[in-house]
């Protein structure tokens, strides 16, 4: 898929949570056509501390209004600068990067699609896309807190949300893993993203349900274009760069330990 260098309008950020901004971005243009999966690397302007991109999943893209989402954590210098933009400031984004999951094809396909924290980002463009082909996806987030779940009204106008908290505040108390509806309902394909543990722990559940599953890995991602070697992942066929090969990897392929 053609990349595209391209400097690209602040619409609106929008502060969601402590830690979480929602950034919408604009152009003249019709954006470039983007995958569910696929991420944006940015330059971070005006931080003499920040070198390198910023590698940020794509949230989501609203052809209509020819918006590109960003859903960014302010958990660094360089991302809490992106979380003081302002509208009408421009973005120097190098996308769209990496390959995305994989989307079904077949009308009897159930897909669960697995988040925590951040990594529900992708998820959301993925079940919108889902929706649009007829299809309704089954949403599993998870979040230490009711007030750590994110834009659950946005999932909600795709398909069923169901909801973990660790602290039992919304939904069912515990893991993503430990949500009752994994050992009531048969799904023929998983799709996760967000912290690694809890991506292995999704991992081992799709392997003894035998259960077709891909995972978006959060490897740092400096080039985007794998030059840096800094992402690389081992997996069955040898070492491979996150930002080019992946993110998305199909389980089978990683060397992910039990």
């Amino acid at each position: 898929m053609k990349k595209f260098l391209i400097d690209l309008r602040v619409k609106s950020v929008e502060q969601i949570h402590e830690r979480y901004v929602l950034i919408r971005l604009t152009d003249e243009e019709p954006l470039p056509e983007m995958l569910p999966g696929q991420f944006v690397e940015i330059r971070v302007d005006g931080s003499p501390q920040t070198f390198l991109r910023r590698p940020i999943s794509i949230n989501f893209v609203d052809r209509e209004q020819n918006e590109l989402w960003l859903l960014v954590a302010a958990v660094g210098e360089g991302t809490r600068r992106l979380a003081q933009l302002k509208p009408g400031d421009k973005l120097n984004c190098l996308l769209p990067l990496g390959n995305g999951f994989t989307m079904p094809r077949r009308a009897d396909e159930r897909l669960l699609l697995v988040g925590g924290g951040v990594g529900v980002a992708p998820l959301l463009y993925m079940g919108a896309e889902m929706a649009a082909g007829g299809l309704e996806p089954t949403f599993l987030l998870g979040a230490r807190t009711a007030r750590d779940l994110l834009m659950l009204n946005e999932f909600e106008k795709y398909g069923r949300v169901l909801v973990t908290t660790e602290d039992g505040s919304q939904g069912e108390r515990g893991f993503v893993t430990n949500h009752s509806i994994l050992g009531q309902e048969r799904f023929t394909r998983i799709a996760t993203c967000g912290p690694t543990p809890m991506m292995k722990a999704v991992a081992r559940y799709a392997r003894r349900a035998d259960v077709d599953c891909e995972a978006s890995l959060e490897n740092l991602m400096a080039c985007g274009l794998g030059a840096c070697l800094c992402c690389v992942e081992k997996t069955t066929e040898g070492n491979l760069c996150v930002c080019k090969d992946g993110p998305v990897f199909n389980i089978k392929k990683l060397l992910w330990q039990d």
